[in-house]
């Protein structure tokens, strides 16, 4: 008799673990949807002047600066085709604070070539963007050959002997090449899956449970 009031308390504390992971999911399918629809509605704004403009993730901006092409990164990515290549990323200074810009993406064979850095500098349409951490599994970078797999904060201060926003600037506009990457809202949002999976297990043992319950007693 113990013995099965023991496994009862186990199969409802199981269940009700179950039940609490999926509730978190709809919780964050709640928060996923709403910053959506921020991001989506951000993006659809007219681009604000980005000194008078108070910095926010997806924010669209216009301003001018100084690109330093000599401390030029080459970033390994694919594009959007799933074309290996290099994401072209440079410091810039505006308004005595530094920036990372990411013009666009370029194939292995334009790497350093003269025609990749032409830019109306005075004229920049962007999107700004948080950084996000570097993916642990990914290679280390090779600053010495400019080969690049992640944009490691103190390899970047190694390389440039600066420190930069925390915002990436994504460059927008009709260039041909490096070619800028789209930004979008579409970002990864599985949790009604997982929500489904986590209430879904919640009942099949429920019903386990309830049927052999019933057979044995």
């Amino acid at each position: 008799m113990k013995n099965k009031l023991l496994f009862s308390v186990f199969v409802y504390f199981i269940i009700l673990v179950l039940l609490s992971l999926g509730s978190w999911q709809l919780y964050r399918l709640t928060w996923k949807l709403d910053l959506i629809k921020q991001i989506e509605g951000s993006l659809k704004n007219k681009p604000v002047k980005l000194s008078s403009s108070e910095k926010k993730n997806y924010l669209r901006i216009k301003t001018s600066g100084n690109i330093n092409f000599e401390k030029q990164i080459y970033l390994y990515n694919l594009n959007e085709s799933g074309k290996p290549g290099f994401e072209v990323i440079n410091p810039i200074l505006i308004d005595n604070e530094n920036y990372l810009i990411n013009r666009g993406w370029i194939p292995f064979d334009k790497k350093e070539k003269p025609e990749i850095n032409l830019i109306n500098q005075n004229n920049i349409n962007g999107t700004l963007k948080n950084q996000i951490k570097a993916n642990f599994f990914k290679p280390k970078n090779d600053i010495g050959k400019n080969y690049w797999f992640t944009l490691d904060r103190d390899d970047i201060f190694k390389y440039t002997g600066k420190k930069f926003s925390k915002y990436i600037i994504y460059l927008n506009g009709d260039y041909q090449l490096p070619k800028p990457k789209v930004i979008t809202a579409n970002i990864s949002n599985n949790h009604k899956k997982y929500a489904i999976t986590w209430f879904s297990m919640a009942i099949s043992i429920l019903l386990i449970y309830l049927y052999f319950r019933k057979k044995n007693y």
